[in-house]
């Protein structure tokens, strides 16, 4: 039976998961088919025997050494026809910022990536590329999220990226899950390098909502033991809160004896 083997194309980033009869150990140079075609990674995880491999395409072949002198190339290429393509947009006057190019494995395809605030008429910039590497020419408009997925850093919190280290896709984040969480609305606290919302604050989401169920709000009057208060304080997590009442602060948890 297949196994199972996550291979990466990009130290550091997550692995996309392909099938093989062979047996491969981490670190093994492998060539995979994907839907830009044949490309050079690397064995990161080794999973085994695994239920539902049809999902998964196929490691064509273990990676010879011409082939890893070719990756080298290519890598080396891209480059070059990065500074190449910044130029280019340089004498065209184009409002585009080009982050990154590559190559697929057999040079079937040149890709671009970059940003813009607006739309971009790049047909004149495609033209000039592909007479100049006589390839297919790919560019791509990405947000500024995906933008940080294919840099890379660190958050916040000190820990890689998550849109590099494991996230699928990148799901849509609201204003209001931080409010749901009682965080403070400070764009140097809530957002991540890419500048726009912390992918994060989706984890704990349904948490927060499900704890907040019949919660006091900060400023309500309630009725508690203790007489009549304002809530000056939540604690989402714990479902506890903090009331003031003739200058004493008193804590609750929702399932004291306290109502509204």
């Amino acid at each position: 039976m297949n196994k199972v083997y996550g291979i990466i194309f990009k130290e550091g980033h997550k692995p996309y998961y392909f099938k093989s009869a062979e047996e491969f150990t981490k670190g093994d140079y492998v060539i995979v088919d994907t839907e830009k075609g044949l490309q050079f990674g690397k064995v990161n995880i080794t999973l085994g025997q695994k239920n539902g491999q049809e999902n998964y395409k196929d490691i064509l072949r273990r990676a010879t050494e011409e082939d890893y002198n070719k990756y080298l190339k290519n890598l080396k290429d891209a480059n070059n026809a990065l500074k190449k393509c910044i130029n280019l947009v340089k004498e065209l006057n184009l409002k585009m910022n080009v982050i990154n190019a590559q190559f697929t494995f057999e040079r079937t395809q040149l890709l671009f990536n970059f940003t813009s605030d607006d739309r971009v008429d790049f047909r004149e910039l495609a033209k000039k590329l592909a007479s100049i590497y006589h390839t297919r020419i790919e560019l791509r408009q990405i947000g500024a999220r995906d933008k940080a997925k294919e840099i890379g850093g660190i958050g916040i919190c000190g820990e890689q990226l998550c849109c590099v280290r494991f996230l699928n896709q990148l799901d849509t984040i609201s204003i209001n899950m931080a409010k749901d969480q009682n965080l403070a609305l400070n764009p140097n606290k809530i957002n991540g390098s890419c500048g726009r919302l912390l992918c994060c604050l989706a984890y704990e989401n349904q948490n927060y909502l499900d704890n907040s169920k019949d919660m006091p709000h900060i400023g309500d009057i309630i009725t508690t033991t203790s007489g009549e208060g304002k809530v000056i304080s939540v604690d989402i997590l714990n479902r506890k809160y903090q009331v003031i009442n003739n200058g004493n602060k008193e804590e609750f948890y929702l399932d004291e004896d306290s109502k509204k």
